[in-house]
């Protein structure tokens, strides 16, 4: 695999997940919420699927991070983007506007079956390749007590679908096939593929 890499992304969650298979990286932030602007808009087009989305804004996301290895003069070393997207039939949950928003979409989620989409793209020199990873969830039935309670701990905030696998969420999933990593925010079988081509 690439002895070190630059990890475009913010997440936490990304940086422990690339810790425990070893890869070492250096981080390299795009701009979210800046007076200039965000780096990539998020908001997704009219028509645009859910797959559709999720692999779009990766490959913007490692794109856009390479133009500033190069405009920085930076070390030349394969950056990595990735993406994760909820959604369920074909309405994508993107990271909660405020508490209340927070608990529709847990309500939404109570009690069905959504789909994790988790996208990763490495860029080099030009070169660029991506991987989709699919996961399926379902949550049990949740109170409005326990939406409360749960939005209320702030771990809803800043995650696709208003929710985190890793924390007090893991109660709520009833079932899960796919990638728990990837549900984390970085599959990890697709990213040690695609770093292996690097």
């Amino acid at each position: 695999m690439a002895k070190r890499i630059y990890l475009a992304s913010r997440s936490a969650r990304r940086r422990e997940l690339l810790r425990q298979i070893g890869v070492g990286f250096e981080m390299l932030v795009l701009r979210e919420n800046s007076p200039r602007g965000a780096d990539i808009d998020e908001t997704p087009h009219p028509g645009e699927t859910a797959d559709s989305y999720v692999q779009r804004v990766c490959l913007e996301k490692a794109r856009c991070a390479w133009r500033r290895v190069e405009e920085r003069k930076l070390p030349r070393m394969p950056v990595l983007a990735a993406d994760t997207s909820v959604c369920i039939g074909e309405e994508i949950l993107g990271k909660p506007e405020d508490a209340r928003d927070a608990m529709r979409m847990l309500a939404r989620l109570s009690g069905a079956e959504h789909r994790v989409l988790s996208a990763v793209a490495i860029i080099s020199e030009g070169r660029l390749e991506s991987a989709v990873n699919e996961s399926l969830v379902r949550f049990c039935e949740l109170s409005k007590t326990s939406i409360r309670g749960y939005v209320e701990s702030g771990e809803a905030m800043g995650k696709a679908g208003g929710y985190a696998i890793q924390g007090r969420a893991a109660a709520f999933i009833s079932s899960l096939r796919g990638s728990y990593s990837g549900v984390m925010g970085l599959p990890l079988f697709e990213t040690a593929q695609l770093l292996d081509k690097f």
